[in-house]
């Protein structure tokens, strides 16, 4: 009855109020009282972007137990006599070959993540969406992408040790940099190095204690190695301080900490050995002295992603490291240091990459280093029918053909991926051609997983449900000599 005598109620007074002697009171209510709907669009929209190249390309093969995949791996058919000859006498038998046999191994380990929602936020999402659904999806989604960084660069096996003492000079004209005699210490970094660390907020990471959801806690590197021993340089106003440092085979990532002598803080991460101070310095940042150990590596809980696999020079792929220098254009439309990346693949192993995977900064490189007058000679620009005169601009080099490989060479595609560092390519045979007996290593690198994605919803132990999601894998990869690497790439 009450809703009843409500309802004729509001009916009466709309009636009163747009034709009565109450419509034209000045007691009015606006917008800005605050008496309004909230227009809320329902689900939240997820503005974040979940890009897994690798993890999607990488074929996932289920493991066999144990602490460790095994493989054994047949390196080289060693000939008798001189092993590239065949002769032997009429009636006579050859010699014994014989041939050169590696085990290897790959430990499986855990990776994960967790999420928790309180009883209060899944009753108060009512009507707006599935929250419990939702921090599922979102979780497991957190936990590709760290699965992509661990694919690309994690590191269980390539320690950086101290960094070699940086070279310094001043020269120059016109530069703010006040006059001091500075102080210059490096810190290499690994790719986990460069993705975990910034120069204006926390600084280089060294390691980091994590408490679990079950209140025990570990540690994990964070991508850094030892700092150097400091070098100085005197400075006069107008000069510029440049420093360089000899790169540890394994580095992408170089922390350049600067000051007066005790008292040099961060002031620039590169991804190239060589950094340049032209201004003051900024104040805040954090000091050298935070850098007291080598935190490079996770040895007991990571597995090694493609480029430390590339850059550990135990596997002999082909590393280059350019110290700052540009990428060069051949002027016949190629880029010379990949020309010669690629030659020494097909020389020292008779291959070629399907795939190239690069920056942006190293796409737009590249694509300048192509497109120049120089190699306008050999480009032609077609125009569609019924368009005359219509040029499309922003052309980039989307394809590297490579002349060294079987019958008449290979169209190689060039890929962004947002997660290669500025200043690095890896190049990688993602696939054997047929000479090296593909039937037998179908997968040149398999995600080998004792137990893959899986989610728990743990007991309740307080008024929250905790969501766990984890996956025990490794990283597999059975020809690490089909990758390549150029690093220290200047931008220009």
């Amino acid at each position: 009855m009450s809703n009843d005598i409500t309802t004729e109620t509001l009916g009466m007074l709309k009636g009163v109020y747009q034709g009565g002697p109450m419509a034209k009171a000045g007691n009015t209510v606006t917008v800005a009282s605050g008496l309004v709907n909230y227009d809320l669009q329902a689900p939240a929209k997820n503005l974040y972007p979940i890009i897994t190249i690798l993890s999607k390309k990488i074929p996932r093969v289920k493991g066999n137990g144990g602490p460790a995949t095994n493989w054994k791996v047949v390196n080289s058919l060693l000939g008798s006599g001189f092993d590239s000859m065949g002769w032997v006498p009429e009636g006579q038998r050859s010699g014994a070959m014989t041939l050169n046999a590696t085990p290897k191994a790959a430990s499986y380990v855990t990776i994960g993540e967790e999420a928790a929602l309180t009883f209060e936020a899944q009753s108060a999402s009512e009507g707006f969406e599935d929250e419990r659904s939702r921090t599922s999806i979102r979780l497991l989604q957190k936990g590709m992408r760290k699965e992509e960084m661990a694919i690309l660069g994690g590191n269980a096996s390539l320690a950086l040790g101290t960094s070699a003492t940086p070279t310094l000079s001043a020269a120059g004209t016109g530069a703010t940099l006040p006059s001091l005699t500075y102080s210059v210490i490096c810190v290499q970094l690994t790719f986990e190095g460069i993705k975990n660390s910034s120069v204006s907020a926390a600084g280089v990471a060294t390691s980091k204690t994590i408490t679990g959801q079950d209140g025990q806690t570990y540690t994990l590197s964070g991508g850094s190695g030892m700092k150097s021993t400091a070098a100085t340089q005197a400075v006069t106003l107008g000069q510029t301080l440049t420093a360089s440092v000899v790169a540890t085979q394994g580095a992408l990532g170089f922390a350049w900490y600067v000051g007066a002598s005790g008292s040099e803080t961060l002031q620039a991460i590169t991804t190239a050995p060589t950094a340049t101070f032209s201004a003051p310095l900024a104040g805040g940042n954090q000091a050298a002295t935070a850098i007291t150990a080598d935190n490079s590596r996770n040895a007991a809980l990571a597995f090694d992603g493609l480029l430390t696999t590339a850059l550990n020079p135990a596997n002999n792929a082909y590393v280059k490291q350019l110290n700052g220098a540009f990428l060069t254009g051949s002027a016949r439309g190629s880029v010379n240091e990949i020309d010669v990346m690629l030659k020494a693949m097909w020389d020292q192993y008779q291959l070629s990459p399907t795939v190239i995977y690069v920056n942006s900064q190293e796409q737009q490189n590249i694509t300048n280093k192509v497109l120049t007058g120089t190699s306008g000679s050999l480009l032609r620009q077609n125009i569609a029918l019924g368009e005359p005169g219509a040029v499309v601009a922003g052309n980039v080099v989307s394809h590297y053909y490579n002349p060294w490989a079987l019958n008449g060479g290979v169209m190689i595609p060039i890929l962004l991926h947002p997660d290669v560092p500025a200043g690095c390519l890896i190049a990688w045979a993602d696939n054997l051609p047929a000479q090296y007996q593909s039937n037998e290593v179908p997968n040149v690198a398999e995600m080998k997983c004792r137990r893959d994605w899986y989610e728990i919803e743990w007991p309740l132990v307080t008024r929250s449900y905790q969501h766990g999601i984890y996956a025990e894998e490794v990283l597999a990869v059975y020809a690490p000599f089909a990758m390549a690497i150029l690093s220290g790439i200047g931008n220009g």
